[in-house]
Formats: C-alpha cells, sequence, structure tokens
C-alpha cells in the first residue's frame, strides 16, 4: 500500500456542545451532519489492497469482509475516507447487533457477514489518487468527498450534510428514531486535526431515577482504601424483574471513599440478591446480568459488590440501547423520596421511529 495518507492515523475527534450552534458562530462557518452510532472508521484503499481502521487504529478488515468488498467496488482506486460502519435492523441502527461482528472465529465472522451485513457512511476525504487533502479546508474536503462517491451504491454512503442550524436542530429531534446519536457541526474553514478535538458533537441527554443495586471497586482500591468504581443500576420491567441497565461512573477519588462508607450498610449477601446468579453461566446466557465476561471485557474482574436494592439515584444518560444504557451514566443525585419499585421502564422517554433509509436518502 502507498497512499499520500498512510497508516496509522488518528481521526479527528467532537468535543460536546449544549445545543445546536449557530452557523455563524465559527469563522468561516458551520456544516452539520447526522451523528452516526457505530464503529469509527479510516478506509485506506489502494487498488485492491483494503484496510480498515478503527479510531484506536486497530485493524476493523477481518471483521467486516463485506465492507472491504464494498470499498473495492464502489469508491475510487486509491483513496482514503473517513467515516463510519454501521449496522441496521428495521430501518434502525442496531448498536449491539453491531458489536456482535467483532468475534475471534473466522468461520462465525463468515456466517455474521451474510446473515447481518454491515454498510459504511463516509464523511470525509483525506486523499485521494497521489493528493492529500488534510490541509485543505473541510467545505473542499467535502466537495471532492461528493464528487469521488457521486456514483457509489449501498452499503456504501454519503452521509447528508446541512448549512442551516434550524434544518440541523430539526434532524437532532427525528433522527434519534433511526438510531442516530445526535448531531455533529464541522468548521468550513478548517482543514482535517488528527486526533484534535475541532469538530463540535451535540448528543441527547436525558435522566432516569434508577436502583443502585451494586457496585464495583475501582482498580486502585485497597484493603486499606476501599474506592467505588462504578454504580451498578437498574430498572423494574413488566414481569417485576429488576433489569441491570448500566453503571454510573467518572467520581473523585475521595468521592470514590465516601461512596463505598456511605454504602456498607446495604451490602447483602448475592444469595439473597435479584442478580445473585450472576456468576451462573447458564444464568448469564439467559439473561443480561452484570459480571458476565465478553468479547470486550476479555479476562477483566467484572465481579461486584450486591447491595440491598433499596436506594434510588437520579443519573443522566444518553440514550438506551435496547433495554440498557448505550453509554456510562452519570450520577447526579439521591432521591431518598422515590420507591425503588417506582423505578420502571415507564419512566423513559419513548422516542419516536424513523427510517434509516429516509436518513441515507
Amino acid at each position: 500500500m502507498d497512499l499520500p495518507v498512510m497508516p496509522p492515523l488518528k481521526p479527528m475527534l467532537a468535543k460536546s456542545v449544549k445545543g445546536v450552534p449557530a452557523a455563524d458562530s465559527v469563522a468561516g462557518g458551520l456544516s452539520y451532519e447526522p451523528k452516526w452510532d457505530g464503529f469509527r472508521c479510516i478506509v485506506f484503499r489502494d487498488g485492491d489492497e483494503v484496510s480498515l481502521a478503527s479510531r484506536s487504529t486497530k485493524e476493523l478488515t477481518r471483521y467486516f469482509p463485506e465492507v472491504a468488498d464494498a470499498i473495492r467496488r464502489e469508491t475510487p482506486e486509491r483513496c482514503v475516507l473517513d467515516g463510519e460502519i454501521f449496522l441496521a435492523i428495521d430501518g434502525r441502527l442496531d448498536f449491539d447487533a453491531l458489536s456482535q461482528r467483532i468475534h475471534p472465529a473466522a468461520s462465525r465472522v463468515t456466517m455474521l457477514a451474510e446473515q447481518t451485513p454491515a454498510s459504511f457512511v463516509a464523511f470525509d476525504l483525506l486523499a485521494i489518487g497521489d493528493e492529500s487533502l488534510v490541509g485543505e479546508p473541510f467545505a473542499v474536503r467535502r466537495d471532492r468527498l461528493e464528487q469521488a462517491l457521486a456514483g457509489a451504491k449501498a452499503p456504501v454512503h454519503v452521509t447528508r450534510t446541512t448549512t442551516d442550524a434550524a434544518i440541523a436542530e430539526q434532524w437532532f429531534g427525528i433522527f434519534e428514531g433511526a438510531g442516530l446519536d445526535g448531531v455533529v457541526a464541522k468548521p468550513l474553514a478548517k482543514p482535517y486535526a488528527q486526533n484534535g478535538r475541532t469538530m463540535l458533537k451535540i448528543k441527547h441527554a436525558r435522566t432516569a431515577d434508577v436502583v443502585v443495586a451494586g457496585y464495583r471497586l475501582h482498580k486502585t482500591s485497597t484493603e486499606e482504601r476501599p474506592l467505588l468504581g462504578s454504580l451498578l443500576l437498574g430498572l423494574y420491567a413488566d414481569d417485576g424483574k429488576l433489569q441491570h441497565v448500566g453503571v454510573a461512573a467518572s467520581f473523585t477519588e475521595a468521592r470514590r471513599a465516601e461512596l463505598v462508607e456511605l454504602l456498607q450498610p446495604l451490602v447483602v449477601d448475592s444469595a439473597d440478591h435479584p442478580w445473585g446468579e450472576w456468576r451462573d453461566p447458564d444464568a448469564q446466557a439467559s439473561s443480561r446480568l452484570p459480571g458476565g465476561q465478553s468479547r470486550w471485557t476479555g479476562t477483566k474482574d467484572l465481579s461486584f459488590v450486591t447491595l440491598e436494592p433499596s436506594l434510588v439515584a437520579e443519573v443522566a444518560y444518553e440514550h438506551m440501547e435496547g433495554t440498557r444504557f448505550r453509554h456510562t451514566a452519570r450520577f447526579l443525585r439521591w432521591r431518598p423520596d422515590r420507591e425503588p419499585e417506582s423505578c420502571t421502564y415507564e419512566q423513559l422517554e419513548e422516542v419516536a421511529k424513523y427510517d434509516l433509509a429516509d436518513v441515507l436518502t
């Protein structure tokens, strides 16, 4: 492979802001586009040689052979693209199904590539032919991207953009129904900054009252000074069972020590806990209990301390992925006025469905 922009390359990043910024709030203006919920991917193509690199520069090619084949069919012979690998089921992005694609067995990779094929959406062009575009402003790169992929067909797409903040606001409201994450704003006049947070991202922010049913110790915790790593959170389902929905983390060291002390009176034997079967492989296979190993966690210790499910906390979260928080939640405050049994899925905002095909049009 011999391209004007070569791997490894760290992609340009974004910093979070509240609300869609005005188009004229940045010198040279802003371009807005949907924020995709998939695997960030830098595509390097030199003839038949294709490399799909993750945000951390790790190789993704072996996990998505159908995407590599599509890149060979639908893109210029020599190019470098920045974009996202995504997977859609029933007209909606499905990150859980996408995560299943990262598997060590070649036979399973082949099977999943046929059963749940992924797609690629491009949102930047970093090189074409012998020309590097990294130093060009985004307005130029976007124009060249549209030219380069003008004839591309699914499963290769070009993300839509607008310079109208009002339209971006509309996208922010309706595209979540198709599983998208929010909106990204890019300065039209700036070059591509590897690993630099020059873009702006606007993500959905919500709150929920949850049951605190356990905690994990921090990796720096010791017997002399135990420190909390994360709170394990639950919501009651329609069948009355307490479902694990995610964790809340990001506490200061002093707060980690305080929380361990605060929670000690609530520690119970796991046999008397709703998630007491978490060590049982069969129970893990039939239900999404905390503590189970996965291809993401490897051999990482995910054991936790079980707590009497009597404490309620309010947390901030972005959006749901099935029955769980898609990302780590943020602890806001305790809710002594709430009964644990009142913490159900019914309190969560129901997002109106939106067909992903309309986003890609």
